[in-house]
């Protein structure tokens, strides 16, 4: 039997990203995106979306609040301690996969983005990065 773990978002992002480079040169972008559904008087999805590398890079220079985004990538389960309290805690959030800033091509030629599906770096390249 064959799995498959495919999340496919479009939406726009809810502020400005979270960039962190790392000492080991990795780089990691996370934003917040809101998914409108087809019918106005429901409430926008929200979904916490994370990227590496040339992916992660292009967040950092190109996605501000309100940017428009296609993500595909996979759904993550992140579980800890919290350190204050002893509670457990999770986080679900997409690892993007492939990345397309949306817009008109009026805002894309201003923002200089002209960048349609970016791949990510490979999965083993983020796991041996030290952080």
């Amino acid at each position: 039997m064959t799995y498959l773990n495919s999340v496919t978002v479009i939406g726009r992002v809810s502020q400005d990203p979270n960039v962190r480079y790392f000492e080991s040169g990795a780089v990691k972008a996370s934003v917040s995106m809101a998914v409108r559904p087809p019918y106005k008087a429901e409430e926008p999805q929200w979904f916490d979306v994370e990227a590496w590398g040339a992916q992660a890079e292009v967040i950092a220079n190109y996605v501000r609040k309100g940017t428009g985004l296609a993500v595909k990538g996979e759904l993550v389960f992140d579980h800890w301690v919290d350190k204050n309290t002893g509670a457990p805690r999770s986080k679900a959030f997409i690892r993007v996969k492939l990345l397309e800033l949306l817009g008109s091509p009026r805002e894309r030629q201003e923002s200089g983005a002209a960048i349609g599906e970016i791949p990510t770096p490979d999965l083993a390249t983020i796991a041996n990065a030290q952080f």
